[in-house]
């Protein structure tokens, strides 16, 4: 019995290099799609690619950039999400953002926010 124990467990720790474990991915939407899902996704790691139309560098010891991808509504502000980051990017840039979507965040101040990406990864896009 201690045999077939020992070869059981060398088997599963030998899986672990044949399929290695892996972090969450992320889910890749639209910023439409974020705000329709935004229950879902909250707290999950969020891939979305767009135009950056706003840049406020250096607050609160970040950046928040303002993206656009032609989704969304104007008329109820889902076409826009605010992005924190310690990485930034130019207004008109076209870039793709990885991070954890986060709800009703308020970070005093003024700065409060319904739906916002925090702590991206900012990356020009291909």
């Amino acid at each position: 019995m201690n045999r077939a124990l020992t070869i059981a467990i060398a088997g599963l720790f030998s899986s672990l290099f044949i399929f290695p474990l892996q972090a969450d991915e992320a889910v890749s939407t639209t910023i439409g799609g974020l705000y329709k899902e935004k229950a879902t996704l909250n707290g999950k790691l969020v891939k979305l690619q767009g135009k950056v139309v706003k840049v406020n560098n250096r607050i609160m010891q970040r950046n928040f950039l303002h993206l656009q991808d032609g989704s969304g509504n104007p008329d109820d502000g889902s076409n826009d999400i605010t992005v924190t980051s310690q990485d930034t990017a130019n207004v008109d840039d076209q870039v793709t953002v990885m991070g954890t979507l986060i709800l009703d965040h308020d970070f005093g101040a003024g700065y409060k926010y319904p739906v916002l990406v925090e702590k991206a990864t900012i990356t020009p896009s291909e």
